[in-house]
């Protein structure tokens, strides 16, 4: 049985503290990068379509190899509607189903798994990981540079870097 990490965010954008998470899943046969389509507490976010751009050119530049974007949530995605963790998850179980499945969240998202719909259920089916960034750098702070024309060099990979800046142009 192969063992999945699946490790869903904004990835708005994609930041040196995700690399650290990712490293740190080494162990696994495969980890799915899940970028939120419709975040489930209304939180602004870059388009999806560019968050996934984001997210491709962050991967090429990964030492790890395990590591592919999973567009499951734009398989689900029904306007004005967020997409769950349980329905992404359930998802994935059926195009996966030898797979054992775990969902891979933040400390700062660990503190309101409560909140998560069905959260008692993802408990009972799935295992959850709570994995810290090895590296203090979230994407607030590379948002916040860009809005301020600073440099954003060792926030993010070097390929994201260009595109946030050629983006941050217009």
């Amino acid at each position: 049985m192969s063992k999945i990490a699946v490790f869903g965010s904004a990835f708005n954008p994609p930041s040196l503290g995700h690399k650290s998470v990712i490293e740190s899943l080494a162990h696994f046969d495969q980890v799915l990068l899940v970028p939120s389509i419709s975040h489930a507490w209304g939180k602004e976010m870059l388009d999806y379509t560019i968050r996934c751009q984001l997210v491709d050119l962050f991967i090429e530049e990964l030492s790890t190899k395990n590591v592919v974007r999973s567009d499951v949530e734009e398989q689900l995605f029904v306007p004005n509607q967020p997409v769950t963790t349980f329905s992404v998850l359930e998802t994935l179980q059926k195009q996966f189903p030898e797979s054992e499945l775990t969902f891979v969240i933040g400390p700062d998202n660990l503190l309101k798994f409560g909140q998560f719909a069905r959260s008692d259920e993802i408990l009972e089916k799935w295992n959850v990981l709570a994995c810290p960034e090895k590296v203090k750098i979230r994407s607030t702070d590379i948002r916040s540079k860009l809005a301020h024309a600073s440099s954003i060099e060792g926030l993010t990979t070097q390929k994201v870097a260009i595109l946030l800046k050629e983006l941050s142009a217009y």
